[in-house]
C-alpha cells in the first residue's frame, strides 16, 4: 500500500502543480478532507482549489514543485518539497512584483479509501509573500 500511496501524491504534485491539471484534484481529494496549510484550514477539493490552487497559480503562473523525499507508511505520506515561481500575478493579494522566489515545506497527508484525506503542512510560503509585499514594483 505505501508504494501506491506514494506514487498517487506524486502524481498529486506532477499533475495539478506541473502539469496545470486542476481537474486531477477532484479525482484524488476525498470530498470530505480537511487541510491545515500553514495554519489556514481547508475543506474539500473545492475549497482547495478556490483558496489554494487557483490564487498561488494566478501569482506563480511559472510555479514548479519537485519533490526532495518522500516516505509512507500504511495510510500516511510525508512529502519534502522545493517550488520555484515568478510573483507576475495578483492570485496572493498584493501587486505584481516581478521576483522569482523560492518556496520549502513539508505536507503530511493521510490517505482515506484511495484518496488524500486529511493533511497538515508547513512552509516558508507565508514569509516569502510578506517579502513580497513589501518589495517594489
Amino acid at each position: 500500500m505505501p508504494a501506491g500511496n506514494i506514487a498517487m501524491i506524486n502524481r498529486w504534485f506532477e499533475e495539478i502543480w506541473n502539469q496545470r491539471r486542476p481537474e486531477t484534484i477532484h479525482e484524488l481529494m476525498c470530498p470530505d478532507a480537511v487541510g491545515s496549510a500553514d495554519g489556514e484550514k481547508i475543506c474539500g477539493p473545492d475549497e482547495f482549489k478556490a483558496k489554494m490552487y487557483d490564487p498561488f497559480t494566478s501569482a506563480f503562473p511559472d510555479v514548479r514543485v519537485v519533490v526532495e523525499g518522500i516516505l509512507g507508511y500504511v495510510d500516511h505520506v510525508v512529502v519534502r518539497w522545493t517550488s520555484t515561481g515568478t510573483h507576475t500575478g495578483h492570485g496572493v493579494g498584493i501587486q505584481p512584483s516581478g521576483q522569482k522566489v523560492a518556496f520549502r515545506g513539508m505536507t503530511w497527508i493521510q490517505i482515506r479509501n484511495g484518496q488524500l484525506g486529511d493533511a497538515w503542512q508547513v512552509s516558508n510560503i507565508p514569509e516569502v509573500i510578506r517579502g513580497l509585499a513589501g518589495s517594489p514594483a
